[in-house]
Parts: structure tokens; C-alpha cells; sequence
């Protein structure tokens, strides 16, 4: 098993990895900085065949544009590295100290995690921001990108890993698994490999994590929902739902389900249905909004269990509520507590909105959209996190480090405080 081997060889470069000082790591930034900026060219040759594959396969238009990698995209990955040199260190940092007893001293400190899967979908700056972040944070990474962008991949994967090694970090500190079938070997890497993060749609990821003993950390759907309250600023609004829904629908973080409180939905939702038509969405909704727009609006009429669905396309879900607190509940039943959003004029309403919502993101008045690690100032993200332990949201630096106690003592004994002999003098340093 070629990927346990290698999983084991990284398992024991981790500490020397994290050992790397934050200069060494961000010279190692810098350098693939300038190993992309001078490979450009090639990089969108590879890159521009991928996408010509996908297009002849009959691949779907949404995931195409998600394939990909040009000049833009090459600007913002660069952007995002060079925003992550400009971050303090996520490694050393002491989140406790305590003097136990005169010359036993506690100290809590963040390490790196240590071995880092990441399984993500077919867009390329994924590869590039999650190395980044992995360098960075002083972990070592094994990664596996979507096949239909394998030769960009492979030729992003020679560049960065080239100008890390070149900048002193050990060999194993990344390695690229580009076969399908190694997926379920790097499953099987318990022991070896520390924490696996996929990414891409709700039926992979429950897979990866119903088939591994490896913990999981990520988000299985992003159902998103933007909430038109009757206090809500109309002319400010629309443009947000619309941009929620429509600047990039194939991602995650993109609105699914717009919910209209009743007593503005006759004004409120012609206005809203014209720009998000003009925009090509396609319409479905409950019987209740199919009927309030009949004839200036086509919706197809869904069930409630419809509501459940991720789109990642131009199809947005509506329905009528007559509060803000049936707002939350339906948010909190259908949603996948990704990133939701109330549009209002409201103090109380909108407070009420971000308490009730259980998801990693609540906003008010700003597009679901927001939900990104590079637009949240972490530089990039290796995913976002729906769940509650460790990370939450969009995972950046701090989501990659876990933490060691230190106990530094002088032949102490706890025998000697067992028996009275001596007390513990607990005292914050």
C-alpha cells in the first residue's frame, strides 16, 4: 500500500515540520509565490486541456467554470498567500500558564496537528490554498484533487511541493495521491494520517466519513438561507439576495433558500422574482408563492421535504413565514448550519435571528457569500467546518493547530501531595 507507506514516512517528518520556524515557513511561501508567478503561462496550458476534457465529456457548465485557472484565479491564490505570510504565527502560542506549587509550572501551547488529508473537489486554487495554510500552520498535508483537473493539479502539486523542499522544509511535507483508488487506502491510514477534511458534494463526503476510523472534519451539504424580514430595507436587499444566489452559485456558501415574511411578500417578492429572473434563476416554491405570482411568475411547486435540497446551480427555493421566528425553525430544520442571513431594519428581530440560528455563520443585512476564509482575513481555507468540535465556519490557520500541555516541574512527586506533605498553590502567571 504505496499510500500507507508514504502516510507513515510523513507521520514521522510531522515533528521536524513542526519544528520549521516561521520564517522558514514563510520563506517557503514567498518561494512558491514566485515559482507560480514564473510557471503562469504553463500553468493555464495544463489547465486550458482540463477544461477543454470536461467540456468534450459532457461535464456540467457550473462545474466547468469551477475547473477553471486563469489569471484571476492565479491572482487571488497569490493574494491569499501573501495576506497568510502577513499572519502571526498559529504555532508556540501560550494559551495558559499556571504555577501549580512553587517550581511546577503548566503551560498550554498550540502545535500543529500533524497529518492533514484533504480530499477536494476539482478546482485548482484549492491546492494551492490548502498547501499554503498546511505550510504555514506547520502541518504536513496528503492531497487529492478532482480528476478532472488532474494535469493542473499535478503541475500546481510539482510547483509548490519543488519550492518548499527548495526553501528547507523537509521532503515529506506534502505529498499528492492522484489516483481514485488510493482514496480508500488514505482511509485506512488511522494512526498515520491525523485528521481528513473533504471537500466537495453531500454523497462524498458522507462517504469518507461512514469509511474511516480517521476523525472527519468538514461540512456534508451547504443548504444557505437569506431571510426578507418586513423590516427590511427593499432597494438594499435585493441586491444581496441576488448576489447571494447568483454571483457564484456552484459553491457552498451560495443561498438555497429564500425565505419572505408574509405581510411584505405582494410588494416584496415581484421585485424580488424580476431580478433574480433577470439573472436566469430558476424558480420553485410552495404552492403559496406559485399561487401570489401566478401569471407574472413561473414557480415550480416542491414539497416541504424539497427544502432540504443543495442546489449549487440557478434554482433557488422560496417560502412565505410569518415571523422571524418561524424563520429560524424552518433554518434550523431544513439547513445544514453552514451560513444564514436576516435582512432587516431591526435591532430586536435581527438579534433574535442570529441568537436562534444554529449554524457556523449568521449575518445580517450582507450575502451569505461572505462565508470564505480569504474574505474573513485567514488568507485562504482548507474548508469550512459545519459541525462543533475543534473548528467551525471557514477553517484558516487556528483551525489547523491543536494545543500540548507543558509541565515543567523540579522532581516534584504527587505522592507528596496524596498524603498532605504539600499543597497545590494553584496561581495564574
Amino acid at each position: 500500500m504505496v499510500v500507507r507507506e508514504e502516510a507513515r514516512k510523513m507521520k514521522l517528518a510531522a515533528p521536524h515540520m513542526a519544528a520549521a520556524s516561521l520564517d522558514l515557513r514563510n520563506a517557503a511561501l514567498e518561494n512558491i509565490i514566485k515559482t507560480l508567478e514564473e510557471n503562469r503561462e504553463a500553468i493555464f496550458r495544463e489547465n486550458a486541456l482540463d477544461v477543454q476534457a470536461a467540456v468534450e465529456t459532457g461535464v456540467a457548465q457550473a462545474v466547468v467554470k469551477r475547473l477553471k485557472f486563469d489569471e484571476n484565479k492565479l491572482r487571488d491564490a497569490i493574494a491569499g498567500i501573501r495576506q497568510m505570510i502577513g499572519l502571526e504565527d498559529p504555532v508556540g502560542k501560550v494559551t495558559l500558564q499556571r504555577e501549580l506549587d512553587e517550581g511546577l509550572v503548566l503551560k498550554r501551547v498550540t502545535v500543529p496537528i500533524g497529518v492533514i488529508g484533504v480530499i477536494f473537489e476539482a478546482r485548482p486554487d484549492a491546492l494551492i490554498q490548502i498547501s499554503a495554510l498546511c505550510i504555514k500552520s506547520g502541518n504536513c498535508a496528503i492531497l487529492k484533487g478532482g480528476k478532472e483537473t488532474a494535469k493542473t493539479n499535478k503541475m500546481l502539486f510539482e510547483l509548490v511541493h519543488g519550492a518548499a523542499v527548495a526553501a528547507g522544509l523537509p521532503e515529506s511535507c506534502l505529498l499528492q495521491v492522484e489516483l481514485h483508488n488510493e482514496i480508500d487506502e488514505l482511509l485506512k491510514c488511522q494512526g498515520d494520517v491525523d485528521l481528513l477534511i473533504p471537500r466537495g458534494s453531500n454523497k462524498f463526503v458522507q462517504y469518507i466519513m461512514d469509511n474511516t476510523n480517521i476523525p472527519v472534519m468538514g461540512h456534508a451539504a451547504g443548504i444557505c438561507h437569506t431571510y426578507l424580514d418586513e423590516k427590511a430595507d427593499l432597494a438594499k436587499s435585493v441586491p444581496v439576495i441576488v448576489d447571494a444566489k447568483t454571483q457564484y452559485p456552484a459553491v457552498c456558501n451560495a443561498t438555497e433558500t429564500l425565505l419572505v415574511n408574509r405581510k411584505i411578500a405582494k410588494t416584496a417578492l415581484p421585485v424580488v422574482l424580476h431580478a433574480l429572473t433577470e439573472k436566469g434563476v430558476k424558480l420553485r416554491g410552495t404552492k403559496e408563492v406559485a399561487d401570489l405570482v401566478k401569471g407574472s411568475y413561473e414557480v415550480e411547486v416542491m414539497g416541504e421535504e424539497d427544502f432540504a435540497t443543495e442546489y449549487t446551480d440557478l434554482i433557488i427555493s422560496l417560502k412565505l413565514v410569518d415571523s422571524v421566528a418561524e424563520a429560524a425553525d424552518h433554518v434550523n430544520k431544513f439547513g445544514s448550519h453552514h451560513t444564514d442571513c436576516i435582512l432587516t431594519e431591526d435591532d430586536e428581530t435581527a438579534e433574535y435571528f442570529l441568537q436562534m440560528v444554529d449554524s457556523a455563520g449568521v449575518y445580517r443585512n450582507c450575502s451569505t457569500r461572505f462565508a470564505d476564509g480569504f474574505r474573513y482575513g485567514f488568507g485562504a481555507e482548507v474548508g469550512v467546518s459545519t459541525g462543533k468540535l475543534h473548528a467551525r465556519g471557514p477553517v484558516g490557520l487556528e483551525g489547523l493547530v491543536t494545543y500540548k500541555y507543558r509541565l515543567i516541574g523540579n522532581g516534584q512527586l504527587v505522592g507528596d501531595y496524596v498524603s498532605g506533605k504539600k499543597e497545590f498553590h494553584h496561581r495564574d502567571l
